[in-house]
């Protein structure tokens, strides 16, 4: 039977137990540290109110040093028939602060407890992946730079438009990346924000000093309204979902892009051997498994934001214990996309891109919108220019004039990167 510190005198059925604990024990553990963090500054503050002595305050703190010892050691467990992180703490500070232990929760609610180190948590898992993030920025700028002027043929329809270079290319995903980061951005500054001391939604009629334990925990602002700051639970989860859907649609795109490219009919970049996998039975192949995986895993976290739509939708104000099922849906998808931006930033460095590609027959009109641009600059109409090309690529009878070879290039080599950089700096300072 599992030990419940809110528990009177009758125990729960074990079968309940079991299905409202669910997974919960699984995930909570990545609380532990940010746990901590929110109730050292909570005592902190009763010392400060009156609710704490000082006496009492340092047999606390001195049992909190000992619990984050135990986390940064990789030791700390939540010891079996023990409910959830936050009672196992709390359970092992009694057991060294003894009386002054029990009093630590004076003044907050489960609800305000867990939501506290759930935006912590979010909040500490942001930064790590906007630093991920900023890592595959600095690759993409630098492949664009150093494959400019490297043509690759764009694709409409997946049928061939117009010239593209691997700076273009490369370039693109370096600013998709800046408009993730903006949602990384918008996800933390609503992390960012105190919901201690709402208790269970309505407050406490004990003088709590909010702003204290704000500056304590080092959130830039406080949930103001109480019941809003319960109301954030769930909201918080589905911003920061949002930011990593959003960059799992680029890193999926990137992929597919990366597979496609990779395939013989394509054959615009390579990888070597050892980041591609083989047959069982066909000796030839070079598979981009890393890539494919990638695009599937963020897929999949490209629906995390509609998962927590339909779990809490539906809800009025208050807590629900649905607001449990927001990590289980939550938490796998953050170490999911860790996983996908590391793989993605070692292997990327080591792409080998095809020069000449343009040079094959099969591309020639690429240089269409060229040769009707030509023929404009020298006097014609736009639509009589677009009919006479058209007509010659309808007849067989197009032929690429040996100027227009590199006409385009002039704007292709134009890729913009100190302006993306500028962007990228900008919003990475928000979070700084």
């Amino acid at each position: 039977m599992t030990k419940k510190l809110w528990q009177k005198d009758k125990e729960t059925n074990a079968l309940v137990e079991k299905f409202t604990v669910g997974k919960d024990r699984e995930f909570d553990l990545l609380l532990a540290e940010h746990d901590v963090v929110a109730s050292k500054a909570h005592a902190k503050m009763l010392q400060k109110i009156g609710l704490l002595s000082a006496a009492d305050l340092k047999k606390v703190l001195d049992g909190f040093a000992q619990i984050e010892k135990q986390i940064k050691q990789g030791k700390f467990t939540i010891e079996e028939g023990i409910e959830d992180v936050h009672s196992q703490i709390e359970y092992q500070l009694t057991k060294t602060a003894g009386d002054a232990g029990k009093k630590i929760h004076t003044g907050r609610s489960r609800n305000d407890q867990v939501l506290t180190a759930v935006k912590l948590y979010l909040r500490s898992e942001l930064k790590t992946i906007s630093d991920q993030i900023k890592a595959l920025f600095e690759i993409f700028i630098s492949l664009s730079e150093q494959h400019k002027n490297v043509l690759l043929p764009g694709y409409t329809h997946l049928q061939i438009a117009m010239p593209s270079s691997f700076g273009l290319w490369f370039g693109a995903y370096a600013e998709s990346l800046c408009d993730d980061m903006e949602l990384v951005a918008a996800a933390y500054a609503i992390c960012n924000k105190n919901p201690l001391g709402s208790a269970a939604g309505y407050g406490s009629s004990f003088p709590l000093d909010r702003k204290l334990t704000t500056e304590l925990i080092g959130f830039d602002t406080l949930n103001v309204n109480s019941v809003y700051a319960q109301m954030t639970r769930g909201k918080s989860e589905k911003a920061m979902a949002t930011a990593l859907s959003s960059i799992g649609q680029t890193l999926a795109k990137f992929s597919y892009d990366i597979c496609l490219y990779m395939s013989q009919n394509f054959d615009f970049i390579s990888f070597p051997e050892e980041l591609t996998t083989g047959s069982s039975i066909m000796p030839h192949k070079k598979n981009p498994d890393v890539f494919e995986l990638i695009r599937g895993k963020c897929n999949l976290i490209q629906g995390i934001p509609n998962q927590l739509t339909l779990l809490t939708s539906n809800l009025p104000s208050g807590y629900h214990r649905e607001m449990q099922l927001t990590k289980e849906v939550l938490f796998p998808a953050i170490a999911q996309l860790k996983d996908c931006l590391q793989i993605l930033t070692f292997a990327l460095p080591q792409v080998k891109v095809k020069k000449d590609i343009l040079k094959d027959e099969k591309y020639l009109y690429l240089y269409s919108v060229d040769a009707v641009n030509d023929l404009v600059k020298k006097g014609m109409s736009f639509r009589d220019a677009y009919k006479k090309v058209g007509l010659e690529i309808n007849n067989g009878k197009f032929k690429r004039p040996e100027e227009l070879k590199h006409t385009h290039i002039g704007s292709i080599d134009n890729l913009g990167n100190d302006l993306i950089k500028a962007q990228f700096k900008k919003v990475l300072g928000k979070l700084l």
